[in-house]
C-alpha cells in the first residue's frame, strides 16, 4: 500500500459516499474515513461507522481516543472489517475533541499514544500510523514533533503524517487552526532526511498536485485536504501525475455518469440523495454552467423524493452553457 499520495480524512467530508467517487476519479490514491472516535465505535452504530464499499480500497480508518485498551478493541474492529491502516488522529484541535482527551492535545503526552501505538500494533497485523501536528501551542516545533515522532517510532508507528502548523488549542477555532498557524514545510523536510527510516507523509496547505510533486523531492508522501473535496476534479490527475500511470481519458461527465449507479443502490436503501451529491457540487468548477449546476443540485437533492432525474437535469444544464459557450 502506497502512501505516495492519500486525501485527508476531513470530518463530514470523507464520509463512504464521498470516498466511493473519489475512487472513481483515482485507482492509486489512498483514502481516509473520517475520525471515528472509540466511544463512538465501542457503544455506538458500530455497523454503520465501519461500512465501506470494496471498491474504496486502499482505504484507511482514522481513530479518535487515547485509552490503550479501547483503541486496541477499535483497531481489531478495523482489521476485522477489512481496512487497510489504522491511523491514530493526533492532530484534531476542537475543543470536543479536548475534552475527550484526545486528538491534538496528546502532542503534549507522547509517552501515551507510544503506550497506544504499541499496544495496537501488537494486536493487529494491518499498519498502525500517526496523524499528528507539528506542536501545540507554546512548545518549540522541533523538540515536540521530533520527540514525539521518536516515541511512537519506538512503538513500532512506520508512517507518519505531518500537518505541518502547530495546533493553537485555545483562542483558535478548528477552521482558524487549518489556516493561520503558519506552515512550516522545511521542518517536515528536516525529519525525513533526520530520520530516513521512517515514511513522512506531509499534509496542510497543499492545493495542487504541483505542489504535490514539488514535496515528494524531500517526503515520501503528500496528503491533500480541503481541495481534495472542494475541486475534486483534481484527483483524476493524481494516477498519471503522481503515479506515472497512463492518462484514463476520464471526463467530468463520465465520472457523474459512473456514480450514478452507486447513487441508485444507496438510494434504494433510504439513503437520501442530498447525502451523495453534496460530494459532487464541485466537480465543474471553472467550467461554464458550473454555477447552475451546483444550485440545481443544492436546491433539488434535499427535496423528499428525490432521485437520479436530479443528477441528469444538473448535468444537462452544464452541456447546454458548455455548448453555448463553444458556439
Amino acid at each position: 500500500m502506497s502512501h505516495t499520495f492519500s486525501v485527508a480524512p476531513m470530518m463530514d467530508w470523507t464520509d463512504r459516499h464521498c470516498r466511493f467517487f473519489h475512487r472513481i476519479l483515482t485507482t492509486k490514491a489512498l483514502l481516509y474515513t473520517e475520525m471515528v472516535t472509540t466511544g463512538a465505535l465501542i457503544h455506538g452504530p458500530r455497523a454503520r461507522l465501519l461500512q465501506f464499499d470494496p471498491a474504496e480500497h486502499p482505504v484507511a480508518l482514522q481513530l479518535g481516543g487515547s485509552e490503550p485498551g479501547d483503541l486496541v478493541q477499535c483497531a481489531r474492529m478495523a482489521e476485522d472489517a477489512g481496512f487497510d491502516e489504522v491511523n491514530l488522529n493526533i492532530g484534531c484541535p476542537s475543543e470536543r475533541v479536548q475534552k475527550g482527551a484526545f486528538g491534538a492535545c496528546l502532542m503534549r503526552e507522547p509517552d501515551l499514544v507510544g503506550d497506544c501505538v504499541a499496544a495496537m500494533r501488537a494486536a493487529v497485523k494491518i499498519p498502525v500510523t500517526v496523524k499528528c501536528r507539528i506542536g501545540v501551542d507554546d512548545q518549540e516545533p522541533r523538540e515536540a514533533l521530533f520527540g514525539f515522532v521518536d516515541r511512537v517510532a519506538r512503538a513500532g508507528c512506520e508512517t507518519v503524517i505531518v500537518h505541518a502548523r502547530k495546533a493553537w488549542l485555545k483562542g483558535l477555532s478548528p477552521k482558524d487552526n487549518r489556516e493561520v498557524p503558519p506552515l512550516d514545510y522545511p521542518l517536515v523536510y528536516e525529519l525525513k532526511r533526520a530520520r530516513p527510516g521512517l515514511r513522512v507523509v506531509i499534509n496542510g496547505g497543499i492545493t495542487t498536485l504541483a505542489q504535490a510533486r514539488e514535496h515528494l523531492a524531500h517526503v515520501d508522501g503528500v496528503m491533500m485536504g480541503r481541495a481534495a473535496y472542494q475541486l475534486p476534479w483534481v484527483l483524476a490527475d493524481v494516477d498519471r501525475e503522481i503515479f506515472g500511470e497512463a492518462q484514463r481519458g476520464l471526463t467530468r461527465a463520465q465520472a457523474l455518469e459512473a456514480f450514478k449507479p452507486y447513487v441508485a443502490r444507496e438510494l434504494a436503501k433510504g439513503v437520501p440523495l442530498n447525502a451523495m451529491t453534496k460530494n459532487v457540487l464541485g466537480l465543474f468548477n471553472g467550467l461554464p454552467g458550473a454555477r447552475a449546476y451546483r444550485r440545481h443540485l443544492s436546491e433539488n437533492a434535499v427535496k423528499r423524493g428525490a432521485g437520479l432525474g436530479v443528477i441528469d437535469e444538473a448535468l444537462a444544464l452544464v452541456r447546454e452553457e458548455g455548448a453555448r459557450a463553444a458556439a
